[in-house]
């Protein structure tokens, strides 16, 4: 009878182990929901004041330095921002949206998911910036340095990229729908999956030129003499 027990007492090791760890797991995962998720925010002052820069819509900053600052989800809609410098900001689902941050400093800046829609960025350095999930339907961003900065799947519809500079940009899925790249310089720019629907390209060094063939909308509106004459 002995014998007979210890040739079965293998077969029961397994299933009274499996058994074992199904009941341990089950008492950590319970455990571990006694304890509440804790976020940690920070107030935001009242007013938000960084550096004498009152951050609010329409607020004038104009010059004002705001290197490394936390400005995440601000609202600056209207702002004007002209040459301030915002290298390394953190400007991440902030709203730009008309702000005016034309000549502004914004090296290595993270702009990630920002609405700016119609923002001025004339002349601006955004070298290393972060666009990506960016909206900046109709922005200027004429003659404005995005050398190694980050567009990923922004949307720039219509937006004024005239004389700008893409040097090892990543483009990737970027919206160029009616966008204006005239005389802008493509150099080592990651533009799979990017759509450049309607984009004009007149003048631009590195552009995919090919990428639509047929008639485009700008072409259609202001047709060349030769077209004219079809």
């Amino acid at each position: 009878m002995l014998a007979h027990s210890k040739r079965l007492l293998p077969g029961l090791v397994l299933p009274v182990l499996a058994a074992a760890s199904m009941i341990a797991a089950a008492t950590v995962d319970a455990a571990g929901t006694d304890y509440p998720v804790i976020h940690n925010t920070e107030e935001r002052p009242d007013p938000w004041i960084e550096n004498g820069c009152t951050i609010a819509p329409k607020t004038n900053c104009d010059g004002a330095d705001l290197r490394h600052v936390d400005l995440r989800q601000a609202n600056l809609e209207g702002a004007s921002l002209k040459g301030a410098n915002l290298a390394r900001a953190n400007l991440t689902h902030a709203n730009l949206q008309g702000a005016d941050l034309s000549g502004a400093n914004l090296d290595g800046a993270n702009l990630k998911t920002a609405f700016m829609g119609t923002v001025k960025l004339m002349r601006a350095s955004l070298r290393g910036a972060d666009l990506s999930f960016t909206r900046m339907a109709k922005a200027n961003l004429s003659e404005t340095d995005l050398t190694a900065a980050t567009l990923e799947k922004a949307m720039a519809k219509g937006a004024n990229f005239s004389h700008a500079r893409f040097i090892n940009t990543d483009a990737m899925e970027t919206k160029f729908y009616e966008a204006d790249l005239s005389n802008a310089v493509f150099d080592g720019v990651k533009i799979r999956f990017a759509i450049f629907q309607d984009a004009y390209m007149e003048g631009c060094k590195g552009c995919p030129h090919t990428w639509q063939t047929g008639t485009k909308t700008w072409e259609e509106d202001h047709p060349t003499p030769a077209q004219a004459t079809r």
